[in-house]
């Protein structure tokens, strides 16, 4: 007699959990995991690299190396870390990446008001404004959590979620198994999420990240892979 209630409430529970994890969700707002298989980069091994969590000490050396390979990327900026280091937000900028809004303090939204899903995310938009005199008009939630709210404060701020297709879990791995992941799992049309910060910890350790980022670039570019902002891959 149990069987079937609870049956129920598992698929209630997936369900939720997928509306508010799942990368191809749009339950909770506007957002995107990969290119569309029918967009005008359909077909050219076209790959979008982003960043999160930044700036930080890593931002520096991953710039380096995107500009050492004339790669764009996307970097999903904490408002916190955009005020703390302002110079490396422009710097970010100024080398023609793209900057989009990673909530102003990394909380995770689950649970959360709508007034504080909002208020995270705009004070965010004024921080990043603030240090590169541009407002962002991408998204990232932090840990990929959305939640009742996201949609109305994504339209009052004119912000388009933006999920992923490759996690490269740097958090936790080691270089090489970063860059393994990755480059197994690159595709036409993905979007890679990697980290150049943790947080919002002020003296983040992302040097894993940096190495990989070292792999991963040359192995995508040799082959056939090309790399654009978020922006310009959808």
């Amino acid at each position: 007699m149990l069987a079937e209630p609870l049956s129920g409430i598992a698929a209630a529970v997936g369900g939720m959990t997928w509306a508010v994890r799942g990368r191809s969700s749009r339950i909770f707002g506007p957002s995107v995991w990969r290119a569309p298989a029918n967009g005008k980069n359909a077909g050219r091994k076209t790959i979008a690299l982003t960043f999160d969590d930044g700036p930080g000490p890593a931002t520096p050396k991953i710039l380096e190396i995107l500009g050492r390979y004339r790669v764009a990327a996307t970097f999903f900026q904490c408002g916190v870390n955009a005020l703390r280091a302002p110079e490396l937000s422009r710097a970010v900028s100024g080398a023609g990446h793209e900057i989009g809004n990673h909530s102003h303090t990394h909380p995770l939204c689950a649970l959360r008001r709508p007034a504080f899903i909002h208020d995270e995310f705009a004070r965010a938009q004024d921080a990043i404004a603030a240090s590169t005199g541009a407002r962002p008009s991408l998204m990232r939630p932090p840990y990929g959590v959305r939640w009742f709210g996201f949609r109305p404060m994504q339209e009052r701020l004119g912000l388009h979620g933006v999920m992923w297709s490759v996690i490269g879990r740097d958090w936790v791995l080691p270089a090489p198994a970063i860059a393994a992941r990755v480059i197994s799992r690159a595709a036409d049309g993905a979007i890679v999420c990697l980290h150049d910060g943790r947080g919002t910890l002020k003296d983040s350790n992302a040097d894993a990240t940096v190495e990989a980022v070292r792999r991963i670039i040359p192995s995508l570019l040799e082959n056939g892979y090309h790399f654009e902002t978020v922006s310009r891959l959808l």
